[in-house]
């Protein structure tokens, strides 16, 4: 069986959007979709603790509130999938947390993982503080962010008037590109992502000026614009094999001088998916998602994937 597109459901109003997307997505892929609702008995649970008793209340009713309760949320997300993709044919599953583990054994078995956030104002339901960033540190395959107010047609460009439509063309795909360690994986993503939608693909990198103090010849005597023509040729260079191997998606090119994080959120203002990666090695603090993905998550409009590689 084909790797399912996979969106974590728990009720809100963030999780549904989250479906809604990833029912398109599926869609654009011929995938099968699966709704996953996590739940835990225990509420005041922490990953990797045991399960016990709580307050005195027996552990059978609790259990049967959240199978309930998971039934309930999935019905109203198959409801939401069939409007939005009559084509697609969801099957879901109710897991028992913890909702870490859950989501990132969920996300081991899936092309994708949708989960849905409110942006600057955290995350919601399943995802509150150390599950997101767990999910998202350590998850082995991509994981999508969606925005509670994403609808199908702010993936399209707007209509005649400024209107919304779904009958437009797709908005931009962002792709954020470290040239100091460009990586396959990501890139690759992000042209497949073009491609499907038949969108531009807006390629970004940023560069910073080397610190004062070099030896006569250094690199930090070249002038700005020489600097930033090099980094072009070493960006068309980089792409040049998936140029090749998406020759019907547009591709174009920009470097900028100055922070990573700020290059992202300017080229993503009207796009319709932002890729950016993340390095699956754990740092000896521990895994996390950098600060250029922490932005974008946070500060970007629209959906936000973050691709783990090498």
């Amino acid at each position: 069986m084909l790797p399912p597109v996979i969106a974590g459901v728990d009720g809100s109003a963030e999780s549904l959007a989250a479906a809604d997307w990833a029912a398109r997505e599926a869609a654009r892929r011929d995938l099968p979709l699966r709704l996953v609702h996590v739940w835990n008995w225990h509420p005041r649970q922490e990953d990797g603790e045991p399960v016990t008793a709580a307050m005195g209340v027996p552990p059978t009713p609790l259990r049967q509130w959240g199978r309930h309760q998971a039934r309930r949320v999935l019905r109203q997300a198959r409801a939401r999938v069939r409007a939005v993709a009559p084509n697609v044919l969801p099957y879901d599953e109710q897991v028992e947390g913890p909702a870490t583990a859950a989501l990132l054994k969920a996300a081991e078995e899936s092309e994708l993982l949708v989960l849905g956030s409110r942006g600057l104002s955290g995350f919601t339901g399943f995802l509150v503080g150390s599950v997101a960033q767990g999910v998202l540190a350590r998850a082995t395959r991509p994981v999508v962010l969606v925005r509670v107010d994403e609808e199908a047609a702010g993936e399209h460009l707007p209509a005649r008037g400024g209107r919304p439509s779904v009958l437009t063309g797709y908005r931009d795909v962002v792709l954020g590109v470290d040239l100091g360690e460009p990586c396959d994986a990501v890139i690759e993503f992000a042209f497949e992502a073009a491609w499907l939608r038949g969108a531009r693909l807006r390629v970004v990198h940023a560069w910073q000026s080397p610190p004062l103090g070099l030896g006569p010849g250094e690199i930090g005597l070249v002038s700005g614009a020489q600097r930033a023509e090099e980094w072009l040729g070493f960006l068309s260079a980089v792409l040049r094999i998936w140029r090749d191997k998406y020759p019907g998606v547009e591709v174009t090119e920009t470097v900028s001088e100055g922070r990573a994080q700020s290059a992202l959120l300017r080229a993503a203002s009207g796009a319709g998916l932002l890729v950016v990666g993340r390095h699956l090695t754990d740092r000896p603090t521990g895994p996390r998602i950098g600060p250029v993905t922490h932005a974008a998550i946070h500060h970007v409009g629209c959906p936000v994937a973050v691709v783990p590689h090498e």
